[in-house]
């Protein structure tokens, strides 16, 4: 009978059984809890548990160094050898791989290496349920409905290589959306939240903000595509921002194919992007937005490799005080581009030395202004500007002089987020946001919002 072992134990029988050059093994513990609720009624709740081992065979050759990549789920001792096997076949039948490195080595072992994973379950909602039925009960009298989902995950990665590494990360991820509608379905107003615990997370804040909203939307006012004075709120910051990061790899940049290749040849770096005092950083210790502190990379591509597993990450600037400080590199592209080892982290925060919340910017804001409350279905139009289009959804508000006058059309937009930041008038405070378009994949970010004197509403949506 087939035995499911520790998760270290898998990894240290992995490497035992691995008769390659070089051997990763990567051990990811998950599991996860949710609750979903529509109509002020909770609809379904659950929790799952999973495990996904990853073994990175690397083979030596005259040409260089070849790596092999196999990964499945639910697997047990007696999957191992087979596993195992399989991605020394598949790194014996690669050629050489072109971000060949020696496997990282000389990293402290994280003490909690042989402990067992950690778990979440129903119960990290002990307090959040019962705040979310009271705000039902406002909502059911508010004359609103209240849809939405809160997921809580736990992932527990332990990592051995070959060269004697043995580390492991807990990364607790929590998401809320919340949506409130009118009864009959014509208003609607979206709050999302990201959380480590759900113990930061209020269900009555955030419904009475969306009660607001539907009251804002009760007046309707048809407006043209063109250019607005725009008040992009964090969440819709952080959804530009992601992407413009996840776009920042150095060697693109360095070989003319995106927004921040130079014209002369090489990268921007150094060049102002902003006027605003601007820093744009990644640091896996921020406080709240804690993320893995080192790589963790189940395979190779643009921006992450697989022979970079472990290596140790640290506190970086990607803007510093307006200008270009670093793009993203793997070892293999830093040597390529001359530039700084600089790995992607999972998380992203923005700030500009602003003090002003979003409610006191509207309120500051003198003549006609929009008010987003977030962005979706954003698409990239031209990698060379880093240009973005996509749609606003779930209010957008028209302000005029620091007063909400009432809900206006959906439109398309076209903007860069480089380009935003070139024209930015002011940063606002930042704080821990959610972004609602890239929720799903990218979840540690602390945004301002950002007042943009023109931004571009390209047309109008009818869709929603």
């Amino acid at each position: 009978m087939s035995r499911v072992s520790k998760p270290y134990e898998i990894v240290e029988r992995a490497l035992e059984l691995s008769t390659a050059d070089g051997c990763v093994v990567i051990a990811d513990e998950n599991s996860s809890a949710n609750l979903r609720w529509a109509g002020n009624a909770l609809t379904t709740n659950g929790v799952t548990r999973g495990r996904t081992l990853t073994v990175i065979a690397t083979v030596d050759g005259s040409e260089g160094t070849a790596s092999g990549v196999v990964s499945r789920s639910a697997v047990t001792t007696d999957d191992l050898e087979p596993l195992v096997r399989a991605a020394e076949a598949a790194a014996r039948g690669a050629g050489p791989a072109e971000d060949g490195q020696p496997l990282v080595s000389g990293v402290p072992v994280s003490a909690d290496f042989t402990e067992p994973p950690a778990e979440t379950g129903s119960d990290v909602f002990a307090d959040f349920a019962p705040a979310l039925g009271d705000a039902f009960a406002r909502a059911r009298s508010g004359g609103r409905e209240l849809y939405g989902f809160a997921h809580h995950q736990l992932s527990s990665t332990y990592l051995g290589t070959s060269t004697g590494l043995r580390l492991r990360h807990d990364q607790p991820n929590g998401t809320l959306e919340l949506n409130a509608k009118s009864p009959d379905r014509t208003r609607s107003a979206w709050a999302g939240r990201a959380t480590r615990d759900f113990k930061d997370v209020d269900p009555a804040a955030m419904d009475a903000e969306l009660a607001r909203r539907l009251g804002w939307a009760e007046r309707r006012i048809e407006l043209p595509a063109g250019r607005y004075e725009t008040l992009l709120p964090p969440t819709a910051v952080a959804d530009l921002l992601i992407y413009q990061y996840w776009s920042a790899g150095a060697r693109d940049a360095a070989e003319g194919r995106t927004v921040f290749s130079s014209p002369g040849g090489g990268t921007r770096i150094g060049e102002k992007l902003s006027g605003l005092p601007l820093n744009l950083r990644s640091d896996p210790r921020a406080p709240g937005l804690e993320s893995a502190p080192f790589v963790i990379a189940h395979s190779s591509g643009d921006d992450s490799s697989v022979f970079d597993n472990g290596l140790p990450l640290a506190p970086t600037d990607w803007i510093k005080d307006g200008r270009l400080e670093r793009l993203t590199t793997t070892r293999h592209s830093a040597g390529l581009t001359d530039l700084p080892v600089a790995p992607a982290m999972d998380n992203l925060v923005l700030d500009g030395g602003g003090e002003r919340s979003l409610e006191e910017m509207v309120a500051a804001t003198t003549g006609r202004a929009l008010l987003l409350t977030c962005l979706w279905y954003i698409r990239e139009v031209d990698p060379a500007t880093l240009l973005l289009t996509g749609l606003t959804r779930d209010g957008v508000y028209l302000v005029e002089d620091g007063e909400v006058l009432g809900e206006v059309n959906n439109f398309r937009f076209n903007e860069s987020p480089v380009g935003l930041l070139s024209r930015a008038s002011e940063a606002g405070r930042t704080e821990k946001t959610l972004p609602r378009e890239w929720g799903d994949y990218f979840t540690r970010a602390a945004m301002p919002a950002l007042r943009i004197p023109d931004f571009h509403m390209s047309s109008v949506s009818r869709g929603v």
